[in-house]
């Protein structure tokens, strides 16, 4: 068996950066053009640089999303896009668009191309379709079950790649095509925008009685019809991988740095350990602690398996149990004092679990809390702030440092 691609969500240079740290062999972000997360922070031509320098001196790979569903007025200037996207070597653009498709196989032709989840590719003869127009990797539906995802690997040719998520929000409409969005606040999901109205609570009203609304019961559960839960395929790595999957996709561009590093080093850790002994493997604990740490909805196995319960009826809301309070920039190890870059408001005496890319998970306790100056404070409440602690045991650059809410 080969071992797939851990592959990460990377929505600013801060992400890319955790995301590589933590174990993911490449990442996917949006450029300054036509991708789907129009609201993420995206890079621009300089970020993209030095994301591509620090991804490919550590061996990592960087793909590009030029996924939106474009009108006329987006093919203005694709093409000098598209050859800036190659001269700073990006290693694959990711496209949904028959049309982009088209000018990129034109433009850039040996830029390797991927095709978008967003296409709703759902069975073998639409990959091998795909497949002879010159697209090298298949980002399948996430409206499969695994018994079609391996016969898709089974009858594609053997140089077709098949990329699938494997942990992530899910949508309630087919693969992300929804036109909600649109109809109702005019931002256009397909081209980046989904203001996600399928999380909205709904009510009806009766014509002859405006203004009096009734609320929409399921099962006496509540009225949150669309809203899904969030897969999460860390139990099933041995299915995964024995599927024949390339790729193993996390979603979350919009999502947190500290996600990022939560949800990569799970499946990171889960891959290594398949890959060391199959016939022994288990599922840790750990790696489901640090999958419940970052915000999530209700986890479930999306549609991989027969599992009829996929909706939050309850609320919208995210579960956030965990804040990350700092990201370590510095340790002196002579006096065991680390320096840190605030996230969240920390007090002195708080006990913080620090997340390591490499490793178990541990505690440590703030003593002693300072600003960046040398004073003695009670708390670090400015964001982004530098402050200084006293730590029981050594801290290294990187470090995310993780405190529970009371």
């Amino acid at each position: 068996m080969n071992k797939p691609e851990l592959l990460a969500p990377a929505g600013n240079l801060e992400k890319l950066k955790t995301a590589i740290n933590f174990g993911a062999d490449a990442v996917y972000l949006g450029g300054s053009r036509l991708n789907l997360r129009a609201f993420a922070d995206n890079f621009s031509n300089e970020d993209l640089a030095e994301g591509l320098e620090y991804a490919h001196t550590r061996g990592r790979k960087v793909y590009v999303t030029v996924n939106v569903f474009p009108h006329n007025d987006d093919l203005i200037g694709l093409e000098d896009y598209l050859k800036e996207l190659h001269s700073l070597g990006v290693d694959a653009l990711i496209v949904s668009d028959p049309g982009i498709i088209s000018i990129a196989r034109e433009t850039v032709p040996e830029l390797e191309l991927h095709l978008s989840t967003q296409a709703n590719t759902v069975n073998w003869k639409t990959a091998e379709f795909w497949y002879r127009q010159g697209v090298k990797r298949i980002v399948l539906a996430r409206e499969m079950s695994m018994e079609e995802v391996r016969e898709i690997k089974r009858r594609v040719p053997s140089g077709c790649e098949i990329e699938a998520f494997v942990h992530g929000s899910m949508c309630m409409s087919y693969s992300g095509r929804c036109v909600i969005s649109n109809y109702m606040t005019g931002r256009d999901s397909n081209m980046g925008e989904c203001a996600q109205p399928c999380r909205y609570k709904y009510y009806v009203t009766e014509e002859k009685r405006p203004g009096e609304y009734f609320p929409i019961v399921e099962d006496d559960r509540g009225t949150y019809l669309l809203n899904s839960k969030d897969m999460c395929m860390i139990e099933h790595i041995p299915d995964l991988v024995e599927s024949g999957i390339d790729s193993f996709k996390i979603e979350g561009r919009m999502k947190s740095s500290f996600y990022v590093a939560c949800v990569v080093k799970s499946y990171r850790q889960a891959i290594d350990s398949y890959f060391e002994n199959p016939e022994s493997y288990s599922v840790k604990q750990e790696w489901i602690d640090n999958l419940l740490k970052a915000s999530h909805r209700k986890y479930f196995t999306g549609f991989y398996y027969s599992d009829p319960d996929r909706q939050i009826f309850e609320n919208s809301s995210y579960i956030r149990d965990y804040d990350i309070v700092g990201i370590v920039r510095g340790f002196d190890a002579s006096s065991g004092t680390a320096v840190v870059e605030q996230r969240n408001k920390v007090f002195d005496g708080d006990t913080v679990d620090v997340l390591r890319p490499v490793g178990d998970n541990f505690s440590v306790m703030i003593k002693d809390l300072r600003d960046e100056d040398g004073n003695k404070i009670d708390a670090a409440p400015v964001a982004q702030m530098i402050y200084r602690f006293s730590a029981d045991k050594e801290l290294i650059c990187g470090d995310m440092l993780v405190k529970k809410k009371k």
